[in-house]
């Protein structure tokens, strides 16, 4: 039996390798467009994602002491804080974002508030919260993303919704594989590795 974050995963997986071996190329498409629908579907199969990645991304952040979010692996990189802060700064801005939604109102310039987020939350219990908070805000601007709206290409990045949820998840997949390596550097190993 699988639990629901790999039943979760797995359904996405599913759900992307049928998107692929049926969708034609771009240059046979007239225009990008889904019903209602496959926009329900596709919204609810990067939610599914968006959770399983939160899980994994708390669980990180809750098992790395709180001595090593200062570490970096080298004087360029983000440290473990930034890392996370910037996986933060994802959930408050361009997630919503990816479907239509909004950052929080009171949330600044993003050019200027979202590099300083990495900054501004160094500990891990200030780090920790943002997590929280900025998840929280994230999941409700995507469940509040009305599909009807999501059929076509839409603002405020010109795409399709399942363009706009690759995009996302792909580069929040690919923070959580940076973090995974922090993780294994400083000596802690992901809580759900075997």
């Amino acid at each position: 039996m699988l639990n629901s974050t790999r039943r979760g995963s797995l359904t996405f997986a599913l759900t992307l390798v049928a998107t692929a071996a049926f969708t034609p190329s771009r240059t046979a498409i007239a225009q990008d467009v889904f019903d209602v629908k496959a926009a329900t579907h596709i919204r609810a199969s990067f939610l599914s994602d968006l959770d399983t990645l939160h899980a994994r991304f708390m669980a990180l952040a809750n098992a790395i002491p709180a001595d090593k979010y200062s570490w970096r692996p080298t004087p360029e990189v983000r440290t473990v804080s930034e890392a996370f802060m910037h996986v933060a700064g994802e959930w408050y801005f361009y997630a919503p974002r990816s479907l239509a939604g909004n950052a929080p109102a009171d949330f600044g310039v993003p050019r200027e508030k979202l590099p300083a987020l990495e900054k501004q939350f160094t500990t891990k219990d200030a780090v920790i919260d943002q997590l929280n908070k900025s998840w929280v805000h994230c999941r409700k601007e995507v469940l509040a993303a009305d599909p009807a709206k999501l059929t076509g290409k839409y603002k405020p990045f010109g795409v399709a919704i399942d363009e706009a949820m690759l995009a996302m998840t792909d580069d929040l997949h690919e923070h959580l594989g940076q973090l995974i390596v922090y993780s294994r550097s400083v000596g802690v190993k992901p809580p759900w590795s075997k």
